[in-house]
């Protein structure tokens, strides 16, 4: 089997690390400057790899393999979180780029069709798994011209074109050419930590659903207004959370968490009863089932809120992304990597974290590998991996590959 240069991927590690440098960590929001200028060295790697690289109008970075035969699609992301960690996504697109050249480097697999995509805007800077849908057809040309940056408003038509990817044709999946999609990510939680394994073979991705729930009231005098009388938005909010919390736990999951990101009350003033308060909603679970309970539970006391008054309450969809299983032969092959290299000390284990491998499976076979977080942190500077473990896991993930396309070549 191939075998990968560590000293080499962590090289390239680093390397990429310093686009966008903030602390121990990195700060690369989706098509800023150090995300564009990685971008192109990116390609520029892919093309040492033997690869044959494209960015496409979405800012999809995709290299290509010549020749015929199957080919397996590995790749994540390599924009990151604001003042987020050096590994979150890009980590599994370097083990593609290493796990090409491995293949390239060795007579017997020079010519088998390893192929590497970084996707544009895994982080929502402008939409989640912006690149990722653009890629499977699930981003029309109507979302782009909607989509704007949720931090300052900028049109993502105005983002590509600074970026210098306007016009460019968007690449879109040939379910023909490819055998599947695997992907490698940090873990960004501790239950390998706590379990002491090394490698976690990914069974399913969490089911992600996000809300905007609204509640108006009466904006009125803080001072002069009785008690009685009022319509305080901020009271209808904070009784509604907190009776939510107490019915969420109540239809939960071993694994459910749920999270309330944002409060904003109106106008914001001490001396003004709010007028309208809002919070956005997220919960997240790997069954579809509990998935469902937590939607219904939501609805149900909203129904509730509405006929008891004083202030009614508003649900807008924000998004419903879905639990998604990753395929059994792509499990099985990573299991089967895992226990020739760490026997005893890898696990199943679901995603509490939603990655691109959850839209590419719309359309092909998807499978996910983790590694080791030291102390389950992520979406921080302080995020880290042993570089042991980031080596051991590219040679499994790259063993992986060649089991999956050994298989699909007979």
């Amino acid at each position: 089997m191939p075998r990968i240069d560590g000293s080499r991927l962590i090289a390239d590690l680093k390397r990429m690390a310093d686009f966008g440098r903030y602390k121990t960590g990195v700060h690369r929001p989706t098509f800023s400057p150090q995300d564009v200028e990685s971008r192109h060295w990116l390609a520029g790697r892919m093309l040492e790899a033997g690869l044959e690289p494209t960015i496409d109008g979405i800012g999809n970075v995709i290299g290509r393999r010549p020749g015929d035969g199957p080919r397996l699609l590995l790749g994540s992301h390599t924009d990151t979180q604001p003042q987020g960690g050096w590994l979150d996504g890009v980590m599994g697109v370097l083990y593609g780029v290493e796990v090409a050249r491995a293949f390239q480097e060795d007579p017997a697999t020079a010519g088998v069709g390893v192929e590497v995509a970084s996707w544009a805007d895994e982080e929502s800077h402008y939409m989640s798994f912006l690149g990722s849908k653009s890629f499977v057809g699930e981003l029309s040309e109507a979302d782009i011209d909607a989509t704007r940056n949720r931090d300052d408003g900028t049109p993502l038509r105005d983002a590509l074109e600074r970026a210098g990817f306007a016009g460019r044709p968007r690449i879109a999946v040939d379910e023909q050419r490819y055998v599947g999609y695997l992907e490698a990510h940090i873990e960004q939680g501790g239950y390998l930590e706590s379990e002491r394994r090394r490698i976690g073979v990914v069974t399913s991705i969490v089911g992600i659903h996000g809300y905007r729930i609204r509640f108006s009231g009466v904006q009125n005098h803080a001072g002069t207004t009785p008690m009685p009388i009022r319509r305080d938005a901020g009271v209808a909010l904070v009784r509604f959370c907190t009776t939510l919390y107490e019915r969420f736990a109540a239809v939960s999951g071993p694994r459910s968490v749920w999270t309330v990101g944002r409060i904003t009350l109106e106008p914001g003033a001490p001396a003004i009863i709010p007028g309208a308060a809002e919070m956005l909603l997220q919960f997240r679970d790997g069954e579809p089932a509990t998935m469902t309970r937590f939607e219904e539970t939501l609805y149900r006391l909203v129904e509730e809120t509405n006929a008891a008054g004083p202030c009614p309450v508003a649900v807008e969809v924000l998004s419903r992304t879905p639990p998604t299983i990753m395929d059994a032969r792509f499990q099985a092959a990573l299991a089967a990597s895992a226990e020739t290299h760490v026997p005893g000390l890898w696990m199943s284990m679901p995603s509490a974290a939603g990655h691109d491998a959850q839209i590419v499976a719309h359309r092909l076979p998807a499978g996910m590998m983790f590694v080791p977080s030291i102390g389950g942190v992520s979406h921080h500077y302080s995020e880290d991996t042993d570089e042991a473990d980031i080596i051991l896991g590219c040679q499994v993930f790259a063993d992986a590959c060649w089991r999956i396309l050994a298989a699909a070549r007979g």
